[in-house]
């Protein structure tokens, strides 16, 4: 078994984790294996499949002229409106001819050096459940929906699916230096919550955004968040909103910009110079920046969702 003392090159091997490595706690469900993968993908309900379809269809309102092109083409490529959730076997067979990868199904959030270890080998890791209509409009842990809706159109995009194995790939070296955080910082503001500037305009390509309907329009429309362009080194020191609309979202040129930001910079260098804990807030604007729009932050100062301000 490798462990992470030592720089990994074997990807085929799952890694131990290093005592000194924080990482979250999570308690592994007996049933699953170290892998954490479920033995088969669940068998959903007529009332799941139609949470699905109401949830693809609130958001068919909502993205065109606000999503990446490349997400739009990838929801075509894997016909992922073709009613009720979709079975992770056919995806897979489809994602493969298209990219090499596939879709495995998990029961929770999983540990990060588990989560980068599929990554490395093309599987995306998907929740293995849907929310219920209790939880419509928003669930705190990422189900079936936000995972294969939000995730799974841009693995269809050979420059991106490329860049997704390398974050796996150099997920391991962070956990080495024990700098998780600064590597899930970028992973927050690409995967999860990047923009992208394309010859129409300013498009989503991030799941966070393109998997809930209120972020979708504020992220790209509101006068309210900072929008800079991506700085891999700026980015990595930047902390994040959880569990509400992000005060500041970081753009790129194309999908080939983000993958030489990344694949080519020597994180062994940039761990070395990185402290524990973050360096800027999410609402700030500092003198590297090259800024798009200087938001007005006012969502932000309002209160944000607990305050019932309005995503302006």
């Amino acid at each position: 078994m490798a462990t992470l003392a030592e720089p990994q090159t074997d990807f085929t091997r799952l890694p131990t984790m290093a005592d000194e490595v924080f990482t979250a706690p999570l308690r592994k469900p007996a049933h699953v294996g170290d892998d954490w993968l479920e033995p088969e993908q669940t068998a959903y309900s007529t009332e799941d499949d139609a949470i699905w379809d109401d949830l693809f269809a609130r958001q068919m309102d909502v993205l065109p002229g606000r999503a990446a092109s490349a997400f739009l083409a990838g929801l075509d490529k894997l016909d992922l409106g073709r009613g009720g959730v979709p079975e992770f076997r056919q995806m897979s067979e489809e994602l493969d001819r298209l990219t090499g990868w596939s879709v495995v199904p998990v029961p929770m959030l999983i540990p990060d050096h588990v989560f980068f270890w599929h990554l490395a080998n093309r599987r995306f890791p998907a929740g293995n459940f849907i929310r219920t209509r209790e939880t419509f409009d928003y669930i705190q842990e990422p189900d079936v929906f936000h995972d294969v809706f939000g995730h799974v159109p841009m693995l269809t995009d050979p420059v991106y699916a490329d860049y997704m194995q390398e974050y796996g790939k150099a997920g391991w070296k962070a956990m080495r230096y024990n700098r998780l955080k600064a590597l899930g910082s970028l992973y927050w503001y690409t995967v999860e919550f990047g923009l992208l500037m394309e010859e129409a305009g300013l498009r989503a390509y991030g799941a966070g955004i393109l998997s809930g309907p209120t972020e979708v329009v504020y992220a790209i429309e509101a006068q309210s968040p900072n929008r800079i362009m991506l700085n891999v080194d700026r980015v990595m020191r930047t902390d994040y909103v959880i569990s509400d609309l992000q005060p500041t979202y970081f753009v790129i040129d194309s999908f080939e910009d983000l993958y030489r930001q990344t694949v080519e910079r020597d994180f062994d260098r940039l761990y070395r110079s990185l402290g524990p804990g973050f360096t800027y807030a999410n609402t700030a604007v500092i003198d590297v920046d090259n800024v798009l729009n200087r938001g007005t932050l006012e969502y932000t100062l309002r209160g944000g969702r607990g305050s019932g301000a309005a995503p302006l």
